[in-house]
């Protein structure tokens, strides 16, 4: 054995052992305190209890879904809007059916001195009303009006459908973007730590007379590189849980962890799947036919002007001069308690052309919504394709892109070993450091997008493809 083997033998034995942070200035916080950040509601039960055992809580991505929909001021609003639609179907349907009211009522009216009344409208001088009445309208307005809240309410129910899988696509990329942050931090600390050791190397070896000063100088530099990149990864972290947390927590609970793993096996599901589910399940297909549905009874209900409505009521009660079930009148007892009904038709004859105008208004209403539910049909056939095509190629990228961290991997670890043995320059080892950075930030941005792909095809199927 040499004397160079020997004295780089004894040189890596006195570098280990391995740290992640190898250097102070990376890690260390500053001496003043964060900030508080005002809250706008209490901790929750599942935050209170994360911060007395000191364990970040764990989130799987239903987790993660479920916490924004609970949270989503957008995804409430949209189910606020389909809730009223709800009540507005149910209102018309209510406006079909018969009521019944009480109504009381007392008329005193000024006599004339003959035991009548002055007013020849008015009864007698003391006139008490109090009767029930049922009340029914048959009109085809309302039936029409019916039909269109109904057809409104499916539409809202769609619209809540469409902001639910949105949110869906949004926080499967926050989750998944803090999830590869997680990994490149992991990657830039080690990078850090090996960038530290080449330069400790170069300076044993520039003391051995083996390499030249330029090669310390051009390890510093990378060390110095690889410690930005450290402090890089360590914001970005940062800021993607943010971005997290605005989401899930209604107290901003930054103490949580991401569970799933990123670089899971999820399969694609085939073409004529997505296009089958997209043409069954697609919430902006079914909200553009709600509406043209909604158009069309709207057309019904301003044709009805044309027609004639029937309006029936059955009262039952007294209208008498004395308020009493009975009454003596010459020394004779008379019921006062009776009923009686009516009933009214209404025959439109002129009105200066305005329930046309009606008519003419809903159906170019309908016209548009027939063009809207062309362009969405139109618009599912393109983003099927497009969208399928973004997630089969990032699911192909990545395949090659894991392949290419692997031989960054090897490349650098090969590279190192030629260097110690004299056999390669230390540009060849700067070059394989900067390639395994380069192809492992690759490699999780890789799959993050792979991620956001399918999350995208959920919003055409329906279906969210987790593993």
């Amino acid at each position: 054995m040499n004397t160079r083997h020997f004295w780089l033998r004894s040189t890596v034995f006195a570098l280990t052992p391995f740290v992640l942070f190898p250097f102070a200035g990376a890690t260390q916080q500053s001496d003043n305190p964060a900030p508080k950040v005002a809250q706008s509601a209490p901790p929750s039960p599942d935050t209170q209890s994360a911060a007395k055992t000191n364990t970040p809580l764990q989130l799987t991505l239903q987790d993660a879904l479920a916490r924004a929909k609970k949270n989503s001021t957008e995804f409430q609003a949209a189910t606020t809007e389909a809730a009223i639609a709800a009540e507005d179907r149910k209102q018309a349907r209510d406006a079909l059916l018969p009521t019944a009211t009480y109504n009381n009522q007392v008329l005193y009216t000024q006599g004339n001195g003959a035991g009548s009344v002055r007013y020849i409208a008015n009864n007698a001088v003391h006139e008490y009303i109090s009767q029930g009445n049922i009340h029914e309208a048959i009109d085809l307005a309302g039936v029409a009006n019916y039909r269109r809240a109904a057809a409104a309410a499916a539409m809202a129910r769609e619209r809540a459908e469409i902001a639910s899988r949105g949110l869906v696509v949004t926080v499967v990329q926050d989750y998944f973007r803090v999830a590869a942050a997680q990994s490149k931090l992991e990657i830039s600390q080690r990078g850090a730590s090996e960038g530290e050791d080449f330069f400790k190397l170069t300076q044993a070896l520039e003391k051995g007379g083996e390499v030249a000063h330029s090669d310390v100088i051009r390890a510093e530099l990378q060390m110095q590189d690889r410690r930005r990149q450290l402090q890089e990864a360590q914001l970005e972290l940062l800021n993607t849980k943010l971005d997290l947390a605005v989401l899930l927590f209604p107290d901003f609970n930054q103490s949580f962890e991401v569970g799933e793993d990123l670089h899971a096996s999820v399969p694609l599901p085939t073409i004529e799947e997505v296009q089958q589910e997209g043409a069954r399940d697609n919430p902006d297909l079914r909200a553009a036919l709600a509406g043209v549905a909604e158009a069309g009874h709207g057309v019904e209900d301003a044709r009805a002007g044309y027609f004639p409505s029937l309006s029936l009521d059955y009262f039952y009660g007294i209208d008498a001069s004395h308020f009493a079930t009975n009454s003596v009148i010459d020394n004779q007892k008379i019921h006062n308690l009776g009923s009686s009904a009516s009933a009214t038709l209404n025959i439109p004859i002129w009105n200066w052309g305005t329930t046309q105008s009606r008519v003419k208004q809903a159906e170019l209403r309908r016209a548009q919504a027939q063009r809207e539910l062309s362009l969405a049909q139109r618009k599912l056939l393109a983003e099927m394709r497009s969208l399928y095509a973004e997630a089969e190629t990032a699911l192909n990228e990545l395949a090659g892109l894991e392949r290419s961290a692997e031989l960054a991997s090897e490349g650098l670890r090969l590279a190192t070993l030629r260097y110690k043995g004299g056999e390669t320059t230390v540009l060849e080892v700067v070059d394989a450091q900067n390639s395994f950075a380069q192809a492992n930030t690759s490699y999780q941005d890789g799959a993050v997008r792979y991620r956001v792909a399918l999350a995208n095809l959920e919003t055409l199927t329906g279906a969210l493809t987790t593993p």
